[in-house]
């Protein structure tokens, strides 16, 4: 078969042909819609799901800073398991909110950090110990593969109900097939199946 061959074979449903039927090009048009509207649905729900994740770091920035806070005792040796490591361990600290207001609580600090040494942590708008926002490279991890994520889920919703509207033509067709195979049979008297 050659290639000009294959290519009309594909598009069959679109031209004139006295095999095709209604259910044919009911098909076409769903295969083709289930394209078009997976393809816009997946790009408007990636970047409505990418513009969220961005106005949730956005969020979380503007609801965080940074503070100097003073280490209270001296911090404790690392666990054996980490000697060799320059990993953190939970140390007491004391710092001031913007409100004016002493707060004290466990912060992860330098092992061994003397006491009245400062280390940067960072609070929350009411002054409490928060998680450092996301880097710069991490937001943008974030919002790439959220969006990429919502888009693909999107679109791959619109091509499933595709996907079941063409078994359901399918269905149709082969009841169709069958009536006709029916009526031939009945006309020449024969009986198949």
């Amino acid at each position: 078969m050659e290639a000009s061959e294959r290519t009309t074979m594909r598009w069959w449903r679109w031209r004139r042909n006295a095999l095709k039927r209604r259910v044919d090009v009911v098909e076409a048009w769903v295969v083709l819609a289930g394209w078009v509207f997976a393809l816009l649905g997946g790009l408007a729900g990636g970047l409505m799901a990418a513009g969220a994740v961005e106005q949730a770091v956005e969020r979380q920035r503007a609801g965080s800073h940074q503070v100097s806070a003073v280490v209270v005792k001296d911090a404790p040796d690392p666990s054996p398991a980490r000697a060799a490591s320059d990993h953190r361990v939970w140390g007491e600290v004391r710092w001031t909110a913007p409100d004016g207001s002493t707060h004290k609580d466990e912060a992860r600090v330098p092992p061994r950090a003397p006491a009245g040494s400062t280390v940067p942590v960072w609070v929350n708008k009411s002054g409490d110990i928060t998680t450092p926002p996301v880097s710069e490279g991490e937001a943008w991890l974030h919002t790439t593969m959220g969006g990429a994520l919502a888009g693909a889920l999107a679109g791959g919703a619109v091509l499933g109900a595709a996907w079941l509207i063409r078994l359901s033509l399918d269905r149709r067709r082969m009841a169709q097939w069958d009536a006709e195979w029916e009526r031939i049979d009945a006309r020449r008297g024969w009986k198949t199946g």
